[in-house]
C-alpha cells in the first residue's frame, strides 16, 4: 500500500434529461400508483385470496391489539400534579435525578430532597417527585398513588432484588406507566462490555414489564450531575406521556400529604405531652371525589374520621390561559414544602410566607428566592444607618468623594448622634443607648431619655445638618469647576476588579424578570455589554448592588457611593474637561428629540399605567455631562428598535401638522361618532338603538314615546328574514344527508369507535353539568373534586405520628368506601410467589397489602375438592393456587393484594411471600378439617360385630348413626346402633367377616374457625431511623427459635425396628357344590390325608356263593328292563299328550272364530235397529214394528 487511498467520485444528480424530467412530474403529481393501477390492472390483481385473507386477517389482528377498553375521561379540567415515583435500590442515583429534571424545568436547584416537590412543567401539566427509600413499606403506599415510575438501574451492577420486588408490588396493585433509567455507565471503559450490558438489561427490563418498554440511559455525570441533554430528553418525555387510568385509583379519592401541620392546644401538650393530635394534612386530592365527615386510612397509622375538608387557593397553579410557546420565570414554580420551598403557604384562615435561611447563598450551591426584593433584604447584614455613615458622596465625576465627618468638619460643629453600649442586669444583655451631642438640651440620666426629647433632639440636628450641607455645597462647587475630570476612583477600580471576578465563580445566578419578552431583552443585552441596568424604584437590585451585597457578605469595607446608585459607573466613558457643552444648539436638540419621539414606537404600557419602569440597554457608551447628567438616546436602544415599525426601506416622515383638514379626516372614524366599519357608523348604530328601544313610557311624566320605523326599515328585516330562513333550511337539508350517509354508507366506523364515542359523550355530559357553578356551591351537591388542593383536619392522630414525623417516608391518606370501614371474613385466592424459597404455613402470621392498607392477620389455606368441600391445607402448594380466609377489612372482591413475612430489615432474599386477589366477602365457605376416629372389634359374628373404643358415650354414638366406617384392610361398613355396655360401644354390620386383628376407623370432617387477628403495620409511628423496624406478631417457629424451645418428639412418631410373627392361616375350604360347579382344571386335587379307619370298617369283607351272584344278576337285568319299558311308555305318554295338546288348541280356535262371527252377526242387527229408531224420531211420528 503506497497510503494513498482512492477517493470515490461524488454523485451528481440529473438536472435536465427524461429521468429529470420524470422526477419533476412526480414531485408535481403526487403518486403515480392510480395510474399504475389503470394501466396495468393484472399486475395489482388478486394473485392469491388465501394469502390475501391471511394478509387482511393479520393486518386486522395487530389493529385490534391496539385498542384499550374505553372508559369514561373522568379528569378534571385542571388535573392534578401527575406522581413521578423514582425507585431503585441505595446509591443508585435517585436523588440526583429528581435535583437534575427539577433544574431542567425550573431552573432551581434543591439540595434536599425531602417529601413529596411539585413544579409547573408546562402550560398544562405538573409533575409531584417522591423519593422512595429502600424501606419496602414506602414501596408498597407509593406503588398504590404512582403514575409514573422511573426505574434507577445501576448498570454497573446489574438489577438488584428490590427492582423486581418493585415490579411485583406493581403488577398487584395496579400497573403504572414504567420507565428504566441505567445509570453509571461510565463505569463501562469498553464500548462491546457497554453495548452488550445494556442489551441484556433491556431485554430482562422487557421481560418484566412489556415489550418496548421506553429505557433511558444517562452516560455519566458532569460536575455531579447527569448531562443536560440527557436529563432534557427525559423530561420531554414526562412531559408528553400519556396515562392509563388504574381501577384502584380511579375509583376510590386519595391525598400525597406535602404539608402537615399540628393544631393540637399548646395548653393541653403542656399539661399531657402524650395526648392524641389534631393535625391538619395538605395536599392535592386525586382519584375520585371525596365527601365530607368521610373515614380515611392513612398507610401505616391507622384508620380515622375527617372532622373537616376545606379547598385552599392552588400553591402551584398552572400557568394562564394565553398562547405561548415557553413558560417564563415566573411562572416556572416549585412548590416543597417539606423541603423548606415554596414561598407563600396558603392555610384556612391565614397566609405564610416562608424565607429560611438556606435560601441564601451557601459555600456550594447557591439558593435564592424568586424575587431581587426579597433576595436583597435577606443579603442584607448592616442597617441603613451604618451604611449612610460609611457611604461617601460624589457630586460630580472627579470630585473626591465626601463622608459625614468632613462635613461635620467644615462645618466645625460635631456629632448629632452617638451610640454607647450598657449591660443592662436586668436583662442580662448588651443594650445599645442614644448619646445626644453638641446641644443645649443635652441630658445625662444613663438610662435612657423619653421619646419627646428624643424627637426635639432629632428636629434641632435635622435642621443643623441642613445648614451645614447648604454651606458645604457652595465650597465644593467652586472647587469642582477647577478640578479636572478623571477616572473613577481606585476604591471603584478595586471593586470593579472583585466583581468581575466573581462573576466568573458565580456561574448561575438566579434570573429574575417580570416576563418573558424582558427575559429575552436581558438575553440580548448580555451578549452585548453585559447585563441591563435597571431604575432604583423597580424593585429589584441592579447588578452592582447584587455585587456590593455580596462585598458585604465577604466581610469587605468597601463604601457604596451615591454615584453608583445614580448609575455613572462606566471608567470608558468621554468626559469633557473645563467648560460645559451641552449647552451649545439647544433649540436643535430639542427638535431633533421632538422628531425623535414622533417616530419612536409609542410605549402603551405607560399610556395606560401611567409611568412603567423599564430596564435601560446601557449597550453603547453614553455621554456624561459633569458627571451629574447623562444624554438619553432612546433611538438606539435594543428594545426601541424591536418594538419600532420597520423602517429597513423607507424613513417615514410622521411629523403631522394637525391644522390640515385631511389629518383630521384621517383620524375622525377612531372617534365614537366615526364609522368604524361598514354598516357601523354612528348615524345607523343610533338609529338601530331607536328601533330597539324606540317605544317607552316615561314614568314620571306618564308621557309614551313612540319610535319611528319606515317602509325601507321593514323592508331590510323582511330580507334578512328570508336570509335566515333559507339558512335554516340548507342546514336542515345538511343534516339530513349526514344522517343518510352514516346510514347507508359502508363507512370505516366501527363497534371500537361508537363506543369511544359515547364514551366521550359522557364524558363531556359529566363536565357540562356543574360548570357554570362556583366551587363553594359545587363542593355541597358533588363533593371536593380531584385536581383542587384540600386541607383536611382529623383529630385524635397519635403524638408519635407528629413527634416522630419524617418527610422521607410518604403520608398517604387514601378514602374508604360506604363498607371499606368495617371488618369481616375475606375469602381469598392466593398463590405462592415462584421466587420465595419457602412454602407457607397454614395459621402463620402474614402480613398483607391490601387496598390502602398494610396489616398482619392469620390466614387458613385450603382447596375445593370435587364434591364442594373446603379441605384444610397444612401448607400452600408449591406451583398451584389455593383458596385463603382471612379476618380482614372489606374490601371489593376482584382487589389484588401481596403477602410479605416480614417489613423488618434488609433480608437477601425476595420478600414478596404470595400474591393474589378477593373472591367473597362472608363466611359462607366452611373450612373442614379431615379427623379420623379409631375403634378395634371385640365380638364377631358372620358380618356383625361389636366395637369399642370410638366413642365416649351414647349420645355420641347416637349422632353418628348410620355413618361409613371401613377397615384398614379395606372392609367397608356401617355404624347400626348403640350398645349399652361398654359406653361407647356398638353394633356394625361389613362386608365380609372381621377378624380380631382388624382396625376400624370412621374419617369424618371437623369445621375450623377463622383466627380473628387484625394488626395494622404502624410504621410511621416508629421513631425516626427506626420505620422500617415495625415487627408484629411471630410465628411458632420464630418463637421457638428465640426462646430456645425444642419440642420433644411423640413415641409414635419415631422409627422402632419391625418384628413380623409368622402368622398361621386357616385352610381353605371349597364347598362341595362349587366344587361340582368347577371345571376339572381348577378342582381341588390333593386329597386330605385320611385318618384312623373305624373298627366297623375293619371288619372283614363277604364273598358271595354263585347262587347268589345268579339271583344278584337276575334282579340287575329285570330291573334294567323295567327301566327301559318305562321310560318307552313315558315317551309314547308324552308324545299322546303332546297331539291331545295341539288338537285342543285347533279346536279353541274354531269356537273363538264362530264367537266371533256370532258376535259380529248380533252387533249388526243391533245397529240396524238403532239406525231404524234414528229415523222414526227424525220424521216425528213413532212407527210399529
Amino acid at each position: 500500500m503506497d497510503g494513498k487511498v482512492k477517493k470515490q467520485k461524488q454523485h451528481q444528480q440529473k438536472h435536465s434529461g427524461p429521468k429529470a424530467e420524470k422526477k419533476k412530474l412526480k414531485k408535481q403529481n403526487g403518486s403515480t400508483e392510480e395510474d399504475e393501477r389503470k394501466r396495468n390492472p393484472k399486475a395489482f390483481a388478486v394473485q392469491s385470496a388465501v394469502r390475501m385473507a391471511k394478509t387482511f386477517h393479520r393486518a386486522q389482528d395487530i389493529k385490534t391489539k391496539k385498542h384499550h377498553v374505553p372508559v369514561v375521561d373522568r379528569t378534571p379540567l385542571e388535573p392534578p400534579p401527575i406522581v413521578i415515583v423514582v425507585v431503585g435500590p441505595p446509591k443508585v442515583g435517585k436523588s440526583t435525578l429528581i435535583r437534575c429534571l427539577i433544574k431542567n424545568f425550573t431552573r432551581q436547584k434543591l439540595t434536599d430532597i425531602c417529601g413529596p416537590v411539585t413544579i409547573v412543567s408546562g402550560k398544562k401539566r405538573r409533575l409531584t417527585f417522591m423519593e422512595c427509600n429502600n424501606d419496602i413499606n414506602s414501596m408498597i403506599d407509593l406503588a398504590k398513588v404512582a403514575d409514573l415510575v422511573l426505574m434507577l438501574i445501576d448498570a454497573s451492577f446489574g438489577f438488584e432484588m428490590e427492582t423486581f420486588e418493585f415490579l411485583n408490588i406493581c403488577q398487584v396493585h395496579g400497573f403504572p406507566r414504567i420507565m428504566g433509567v441505567l445509570t453509571h455507565l461510565d463505569a463501562f471503559k469498553n464500548n462491546k462490555t457497554l453495548r452488550k450490558t445494556k442489551k441484556n438489561l433491556k431485554h430482562r427490563f422487557w421481560t418484566e414489564v412489556y415489550q418496548g418498554a421506553k429505557l433511558f440511559y444517562l452516560s455519566g455525570m458532569v460536575y455531579g450531575e447527569y448531562q443536560n441533554q440527557e436529563v432534557k430528553n427525559l423530561g420531554r418525555f414526562i412531559s408528553v406521556m400519556k396515562f392509563r387510568p388504574l381501577v384502584w385509583q380511579t375509583s376510590h379519592p386519595y391525598i400525597l400529604a406535602d404539608r402537615i401541620e399540628d393544631l393540637t392546644d399548646p395548653e393541653r401538650l403542656r399539661t399531657d405531652p402524650k395526648c392524641d393530635r389534631t393535625v391538619s394534612l395538605y395536599g392535592y386530592l386525586r382519584g375520585t371525589h371525596l365527601k365530607n365527615k368521610g373515614q380515611v386510612h392513612i398507610p401505616g397509622v391507622g384508620d380515622f374520621q375527617m372532622s373537616d375538608v376545606n379547598f385552599l387557593p392552588d400553591p402551584c397553579p398552572l400557568p394562564g390561559t394565553q398562547k405561548k410557546r415557553a413558560l417564563n420565570e415566573k411562572e416556572r414554580l416549585l412548590y416543597a414544602p417539606m423541603a423548606g420551598v415554596g414561598g407563600v403557604v396558603y392555610d384556612k384562615d391565614a397566609v405564610y410566607i416562608d424565607l429560611p435561611a438556606n435560601h441564601v447563598k451557601q459555600l456550594q450551591e447557591e439558593v435564592r428566592p424568586t424575587t431581587e426584593l426579597v433576595q436583597s433584604l435577606i443579603e442584607t447584614h448592616v442597617t441603613l444607618d451604618a451604611k449612610m455613615a460609611a457611604s461617601k458622596v460624589s457630586l460630580f465625576s472627579g470630585s473626591a468623594g465626601l463622608d459625614p465627618t468632613d462635613i461635620s468638619e467644615q462645618s466645625g460643629v460635631q456629632e448629632g448622634l452617638r451610640e454607647i453600649h450598657v449591660w443592662d442586669a436586668h436583662t442580662q444583655t448588651q443594650r445599645r443607648k442614644v448619646v445626644f451631642t453638641g446641644l443645649e438640651e443635652e441630658e445625662d440620666d444613663v438610662s435612657g431619655s423619653s421619646s419627646d426629647e428624643d424627637d426635639d433632639g432629632s428636629d434641632q440636628e435635622n435642621q443643623e445638618e441642613e445648614d451645614d450641607l447648604s454651606t458645604f455645597l457652595k465650597e465644593v462647587r467652586d472647587k469642582s469647576e477647577k478640578a479636572t475630570k478623571g477616572s473613577t476612583p481606585p476604591v471603584k477600580k478595586r471593586k470593579l476588579e472583585e466583581m468581575q471576578g466573581e462573576e466568573e465563580v458565580i456561574a448561575e445566578a438566579p434570573a429574575f424578570a417580570d416576563s418573558e419578552d424582558e427575559l429575552e431583552r436581558g438575553e440580548a443585552d448580555s451578549e452585548g455589554e453585559g447585563e441591563a441596568e435597571r431604575a432604583g424604584d423597580s424593585g429589584h437590585c441592579s447588578k452592582e448592588s447584587e455585587e456590593d451585597s455580596d462585598d458585604e457578605e465577604d466581610g469587605d469595607e468597601d463604601d457604596e457611593s451615591m454615584e453608583e446608585e445614580i448609575g455613572a459607573d462606566d471608567s470608558d466613558e468621554e468626559e469633557e474637561q473645563g467648560t460645559f457643552k451641552w449647552k451649545e444648539g439647544l433649540q436643535q436638540k430639542a427638535s431633533a428629540a421632538f422628531l425623535r419621539h414622533q417616530e419612536a414606537a409609542p410605549n402603551l404600557r405607560k399610556l395606560v399605567y401611567g409611568s412603567v419602569v423599564e430596564a435601560e440597554d446601557s449597550e453603547e457608551e453614553e455621554e456624561e455631562l459633569g458627571g451629574l447628567f447623562r444624554v438619553n438616546r432612546p433611538q438606539k436602544s435594543k428594545k426601541v428598535q424591536a418594538d419600532a415599525l420597520d423602517c429597513s426601506h423607507f424613513n417615514p416622515d410622521i411629523s403631522h401638522n394637525w391644522e390640515l383638514e385631511e389629518m383630521l379626516n384621517s383620524i375622525r372614524d377612531c372617534f365614537v361618532t366615526g364609522q368604524w366599519e361598514e354598516g357601523q357608523d354612528a348615524a345607523t348604530l343610533l338609529k338601530e338603538d331607536e328601533e330597539l328601544y324606540g317605544d317607552f313610557e316615561d314614568l314620571e311624566t306618564g308621557k309614551v314615546h313612540k319610535g319611528t320605523t319606515g317602509e325601507q326599515d321593514q323592508a331590510e328585516v323582511k330580507m334578512d328574514d328570508e336570509e335566515v330562513q333559507k339558512n335554516k333550511r340548507l342546514e336542515k337539508k345538511r343534516r339530513l344527508k349526514e344522517r343518510f350517509d352514516t346510514e347507508y354508507d359502508d363507512g370505516d366506523a366501527t363497534y371500537f369507535d361508537d363506543l369511544k364515542e359515547e364514551m366521550q359523550k359522557q364524558a363531556e355530559l359529566n363536565r357540562a353539568e356543574f360548570e357554570d357553578m362556583d366551587d363553594e356551591s359545587r363542593v355541597q351537591y358533588e363533593g371536593f373534586r380531584p385536581g383542587m388542593y384540600v386541607r383536611l383536619e382529623i383529630s385524635s392522630l397519635p403524638c408519635e405520628f407528629v413527634t416522630n414525623f419524617d418527610p422521607h417516608y410518604p403520608v398517604i391518606i387514601g378514602g374508604l368506601g360506604t363498607s371499606e370501614g368495617n371488618v369481616g371474613y375475606l375469602q381469598m385466592r392466593l398463590k405462592k410467589h415462584r421466587w420465595y424459597e419457602r412454602i407457607l404455613k397454614t395459621r402463620d402470621p402474614l402480613i398483607l397489602s391490601l387496598g390502602w392498607r398494610r396489616f398482619q392477620t392469620i390466614p387458613l389455606y385450603h382447596i375445593e375438592d370435587h364434591n364442594g368441600r373446603h379441605r384444610l391445607l397444612k401448607y400452600t402448594p408449591q406451583h398451584m393456587h389455593c383458596g385463603a380466609s382471612i379476618w380482614g377489612p372489606i374490601t371489593p372482591q376482584g382487589t389484588g393484594f401481596l403477602a410479605v413475612q416480614s417489613v423488618s430489615g434488609v433480608k437477601a432474599n425476595f420478600r414478596i411471600a404470595a400474591t393474589g386477589v378477593v373472591l367473597d366477602l362472608d363466611k359462607s365457605v366452611t373450612i373442614v378439617k379431615k379427623l379420623k376416629l379409631i375403634g378395634y372389634p371385640y365380638k364377631i359374628f358372620q358380618n356383625t360385630c361389636f366395637i369399642k373404643g370410638m366413642f365416649n358415650t351414647v349420645l355420641e354414638v347416637a349422632k353418628f348413626e348410620g355413618a361409613s366406617i371401613r377397615t384398614v384392610s379395606g372392609v367397608r361398613g356401617q355404624i347400626k346402633k348403640a350398645l349399652s355396655t361398654p359406653p361407647g360401644a356398638f353394633r356394625a354390620t361389613f362386608e365380609d367377616r372381621l377378624l380380631m386383628s382388624d382396625i376400624v376407623f370412621l374419617r369424618s370432617w371437623y369445621p375450623v374457625s377463622i383466627p380473628q387477628l387484625y394488626n395494622p403495620v404502624t410504621s410511621l409511628l416508629l421513631p425516626v431511623g427506626q420505620k422500617d423496624s415495625w415487627s408484629g406478631m411471630r410465628t411458632v417457629g420464630q418463637l421457638k427459635h428465640d426462646l430456645g424451645v425444642r419440642n420433644k418428639p411423640s413415641i409414635d412418631s419415631l422409627y422402632k425396628p419391625i418384628t413380623r410373627a409368622p402368622r398361621h392361616f386357616n385352610p381353605l375350604h371349597i364347598p362341595k357344590e362349587l366344587q361340582k360347579a368347577l371345571p376339572f382344571k381348577s378342582k381341588p386335587k390333593l386329597l386330605q390325608p385320611k385318618g384312623k379307619v373305624p373298627r366297623d370298617l375293619k371288619r372283614a369283607s363277604v364273598i358271595r356263593e354263585p347262587h347268589e351272584r345268579k339271583v344278584a344278576e337276575l334282579l340287575r337285568a329285570l330291573s334294567t328292563v323295567h327301566h327301559y319299558k318305562k321310560k318307552v311308555a313315558q315317551r309314547a305318554h308324552h308324545a299322546k299328550h303332546k297331539e291331545f295338546l295341539q288338537q285342543k288348541e285347533k279346536d279353541e280356535e274354531a269356537k273363538m272364530k264362530r264367537m266371533k262371527d256370532a258376535r259380529k252377526k248380533l252387533y249388526r242387527i243391533m245397529g240396524q235397529k238403532d239406525q231404524k229408531k234414528q229415523r222414526s224420531s227424525l220424521k216425528g211420528t213413532p212407527q210399529d214394528d
